[in-house]
């Protein structure tokens, strides 16, 4: 399938280093609302350049299309791409406003498009493999579920430093406004909603703890840098969710079982080993307590710790090198959107299902606007994992 890209910002680099890892994807061209920005990303990854996103629109050759604007453009880039008759990938969210979110689904539905969002994280091996483990019951009856996302006190690192493999600066202003909530949680609450379903109410807490970032100019929107929450499931799983760039790095997701804990140390990470951590069943907790009292005894823990065999090797090659926090084929979501256009079936990150995290996602970062606790309005038809994930 032909696709072209909108946007040719920071992140467009990872997107256009990872579409040759799926064949059935062919790049038209890529296009900016800054033509020497465009011209540059094309120059880098020799590849076709548009004169403006109409021309891109008005090439019939061009079936899908991938919104890499910033997330204040998503909304209206995208209505025009649905208009213009084309399918759309969306950079995450899908829209800053939840009604204009329900409103570019619509608008897909009505029109017999498909629109979906980044990110693809939950199609890599790591996030199929601990799904798999879940499916298996490995711990038994999952009850809770603990996922960070903490970034560290990004202001204070030497961001003005971070390029894309292409040059292009980290767009600091952009993400500093939208703020960490939007640009981060959804990569483990796309893992929950798939393993456990639609969730029926959040209850979440936002706030700007550090409200001067000392930047070069003053930010015209103080997102907040902290949220936490707490999502029911109607399966009945609980998660706690919390982001901030105020905490020290720490991306750990857990879940919590009648048997054990599966565990990942990083999510941004395809390749990330899956724990299992179980409790010993050769000797009692009190027997553990009597045996490290003893002399000569070495500290018995009382868990086992197993990486689990992942359910295949994360060996794509990835394409581009240092200097990123991440490791992630990023244009993943994309290929699997269009094998099911193709296929004609839902994609597995289907536009209702991006909706749903879409209402999650914005009750966390803004529960005053949304209202917290939120009954939550969207469902979606749960997706089926990978094929190469099962059984």
């Amino acid at each position: 399938m032909r696709v072209g890209i909108v946007g040719c910002g920071f992140v467009a680099d990872f997107y256009l280093m990872t579409l040759p890892n799926h064949r059935n994807l062919a790049l038209a061209g890529v296009t900016d609302r800054e033509r020497s920005r465009a011209q540059r990303c094309a120059a880098h990854h020799h590849v076709n350049v548009y004169d403006s996103t109409d021309a891109m629109l008005a090439d019939p050759s061009v079936e899908l299309v991938v919104n890499l604007t910033n997330p204040d453009e998503h909304y209206r880039v995208s209505r025009a791409i649905l208009e213009a008759g084309k399918h759309v990938y969306s950079e995450k969210p899908i829209a800053m406003r939840f009604d204009q979110a329900e409103e570019l689904v619509a608008l897909a539905e009505e029109r017999g498009l498909r629109i979906a969002c980044a990110p693809c994280t939950v199609l890599g091996e790591t996030a199929q493999t601990l799904w798999q483990a879940i499916r298996r019951g490995s711990v038994g009856k999952i009850y809770l579920a603990y996922a960070e996302l903490d970034g560290g006190l990004t202001h204070r690192l030497a961001y003005k430093n971070w390029l894309s493999p292409s040059g292009i600066v980290w767009p600091w202003k952009d993400e500093f406004e939208v703020g960490c909530t939007i640009e981060h949680a959804g990569y483990y609450v796309t893992w929950l909603t798939a393993f456990f379903g639609p969730a029926k109410s959040v209850t979440s807490f936002a706030a700007c703890l550090v409200e001067d970032k000392k930047t070069d100019v003053p930010l015209d929107v103080k997102s907040p840098d902290f949220s936490v929450g707490c999502i029911e499931f109607e399966s009945g799983i609980v998660a706690r969710i919390t982001n901030s760039i105020v905490a020290p790095r720490n991306h750990a997701f857990r879940l919590f079982g009648e048997k054990g804990v599966l565990s990942v140390e990083d999510g941004w990470h395809f390749g990330e080993p899956v724990l299992l951590t179980k409790e010993r069943t050769n000797e009692t907790r009190f027997a553990s307590k009597v045996l490290r009292k003893l002399p000569w005894a070495k500290s018995p823990t009382p868990t086992v710790i197993e990486t689990l065999p992942p359910v295949r090797q994360a060996d794509y090659k990835h394409r581009y090198d240092g200097g990123t926090s991440h490791n992630i084929d990023f244009a993943r979501g994309i290929a699997e959107l269009a094998e099911a256009i193709e296929q004609r079936r839902e994609p597995r990150i289907s536009a209702r299902y991006c909706l749903h995290v879409n209402e999650i996602v914005l009750t966390l970062q803004y529960p005053e606007r949304m209202g917290s606790p939120r009954k939550l309005k969207t469902t979606f038809v749960p997706m089926d994992p990978m094929p190469w994930a099962l059984p």
